[in-house]
């Protein structure tokens, strides 16, 4: 329990730090030194007195020596302390609580009262405005703070605008989702609230709250030490009250977006070493279902193309678009494309910033056999509704097609735990690389470019969208891996998975970095092991070429056609050197192969 609270604590702590936010902290810093009008213009009573009949400040009672001046003269009155503004401490608490409360449980109360799906949001944005109002309008103000006049505290029963100001921004408070807060929002969008999950979110809302509540404290020792602000109180409330109008209409017409996307997201390195790491895995695994458990032989942002197991079916949709007539989209349908399964939101900012290298991608692998598919997987209430995702996805650009998931259903199947995800699934259908979060478009431009090249090794590719390195065009070979799902620039006889089969070389000369097989192999997903008469060639470009291999035997090293050496092979996996030449040279190699020797993987320098 310790554990999970610590891991809300920091994810909370990142979250409140985060781009995603941004918009919210003006409003923050000037509600914090913001207090009554007339509450600012109330003059200090002086040292001596309250107003009444001044008594002898040098003796008497003042100083407790004696009785008759105490009789004869009231004491002076105590200086009235001024009263302590609290707003700072009601904007936070309001935030909090809203946001907790409605993350949790607003899905559910939604759905019994039979409301529409963003309610919540055009409360908030009502709330918004009618704070903005009352800070330039006292009488607005009052109306708001006569649900508090029942609480005896004056100063409590004064900070109400402030709390309902929070309120309002916890309705709207959207920000940048790791797994803490994607394990919240979904436990509470499917009324899954156990005790992990409201220590879960309790602990977030407070780290969430810290540097909230640091920068709504800055603002009022700002406006209380600042002799200007003090001076100008009156015109600074006006200033807030339009801030927070202006706000109001940035969200509802989607301005704010605009500004956080223009911004790097520079809490996603932090935020995957925290919330990502295998303590917050172990904590947050029994949030998911626990199926499909071989994507987790994958890891994120790989630096090779792995094998995660068969594709999860795209299950529990609600409704697509963008499709012929909105009909769903079969994974098994794409069957000899690449897809790429993208999870996201349309108000997602950490989402918004993928779309133009999405778009990029469609754009230039389409007609190479690229198909993406965009999985809404929905993290707030308005989000389920599905004209918002189509007016949302209409202005990102986004024309591929798309599913609402509105029941995380195939959120669950993909095991996934972050806005945005990208999923890599080869052309036989099986998940071969993911990536979470922002971040190496360059990495997962390669592997779709690798994909495709596995899927049609004749494909002509076009140039890369980005800085990615098109291995073809280097100067030397790229590693090649003996897998049967990991091998890139095979040609000839198809892979026959696990089992001893005959193969041939194909006719003709062998393009550069292509390979092939000849004779008897077995191709495993770790390394092909060699039958009878056994033959592998590889043309290649590099100074040296060499290849692990293991067991026991020989293998015979021609290049162009000619005998070079023999190499005798013992034992487990070794890297043994097959050429070695002064500088980079394009190259036929073939190697004659003993039975039973498994070979692993190529590499050139």
């Amino acid at each position: 329990m310790i554990t999970l609270i610590l891991i809300g604590l920091l994810g909370g702590l990142i979250t409140a730090v985060s781009p995603c936010i941004l918009p919210v902290l003006p409003v923050v810093f000037l509600a914090g030194g913001t207090g009554r009008g007339e509450d600012a213009k109330k003059p200090s009573p002086a040292p001596g007195g309250d107003g009444g009949t001044p008594g002898d400040h040098g003796g008497g009672a003042a100083d407790g020596r004696g009785t008759a001046g105490a009789l004869a003269t009231a004491p002076p009155a105590a200086p009235e302390r001024a009263p302590r503004n609290r707003r700072p401490y009601a904007v936070v608490a309001g935030l909090v609580v809203s946001f907790a409360f409605f993350t949790l449980l607003g899905v559910t109360i939604i759905s019994a009262l039979g409301l529409p799906q963003d309610i919540l949001r055009y409360v908030g944005l009502v709330l918004l405005v009618l704070i903005g109002l009352g800070l330039i309008f006292p009488p607005v103000e009052r109306l708001l703070e006569k649900p508090f006049a029942r609480i005896p505290q004056r100063q409590v029963n004064k900070e109400g605008s402030a709390f309902v100001l929070g309120l309002g921004l916890g309705l709207l408070y959207v920000p940048c989702a790791g797994p803490v807060l994607a394990a919240i929002t979904i436990a509470g969008a499917r009324g899954e609230i156990s005790s992990d999950i409201v220590v879960l979110t309790l602990s977030f809302a407070v780290g969430t709250a810290v540097p909230l509540l640091v920068f709504a404290l800055a603002g009022r020792r700002v406006a209380d030490r600042v002799a200007a602000f003090r001076r100008r109180a009156r015109g600074l409330r006006i200033a807030a009250g339009c801030l927070m109008i202006a706000l109001a209409l940035g969200l509802a017409l989607d301005v704010t977006a605009a500004i956080q996307r223009s911004l790097p997201d520079y809490t996603s390195g932090v935020q995957k070493k925290i919330e990502d790491s295998d303590a917050a895995r172990q904590q947050l695994s029994g949030l998911y279902d626990g199926s499909n458990k071989e994507l987790s032989r994958c890891e994120d942002g790989a630096d090779e193309l792995r094998s995660c197991g068969k594709a999860p079916a795209l299950e529990g949709i609600d409704s697509w678009f963008n499709t012929p007539g909105d009909r769903p989209v079969d994974l098994k349908s794409l069957r000899g494309k690449v897809t790429l399964v993208d999870f996201w939101t349309y108000s997602c900012i950490n989402c918004q910033r993928a779309v133009p290298h999405l778009q990029d991608w469609e754009r230039t692998y389409k007609d190479a056999g690229l198909r993406i598919i965009g999985v809404h997987s929905p993290e707030f209430a308005f989000e389920k509704k599905r004209s918002n995702v189509v007016a949302g996805a209409k202005k990102l650009g986004v024309d591929w097609p798309v599913a609402l998931d509105n029941d995380l259903t195939t959120w669950d199947n993909y095991r996934n735990r972050f806005w945005p995800a990208k999923y890599l699934i080869d052309a036989q259908g099986t998940v071969r690389y993911f990536k979470f979060g922002e971040g190496e478009y360059d990495k997962t431009e390669k592997m779709i470019r690798e994909l495709l090249r596995q899927a049609d090794p004749t494909v002509a590719l076009p140039k890369p969208t980005g800085r990615v390195m098109d291995d073809l065009a280097a100067d030397r070979t790229p590693e090649t891996y003996l897998s049967n799902l990991r091998i890139r620039g095979y040609v000839g006889t198809p892979l026959v998975d696990d089992e001893p089969t005959a193969y041939r070389f194909p006719k003709g000369d062998l393009p550069l970095n292509k390979l092939s097989l000849d004779g008897t192999w077995t191709a495993g997903y770790e390394q092909f092991t060699a039958g009878k008469d056994a033959r592998l060639a590889f043309t290649y470009r590099a100074k040296n070429a060499n290849l692990v291999l293991a067991g026991t035997g020989k293998v015979t090293v021609l290049v162009n056609g000619e005998a070079t050496k023999t190499i005798s092979v013992t034992g487990s996996p070794t890297l043994y050197r097959l050429t070695d030449d002064k500088d980079a040279r394009t190259a036929r190699l073939e190697l004659r192969v003993d039975e039973g020797i498994q070979a692993y993987a190529f590499t050139f320098g």
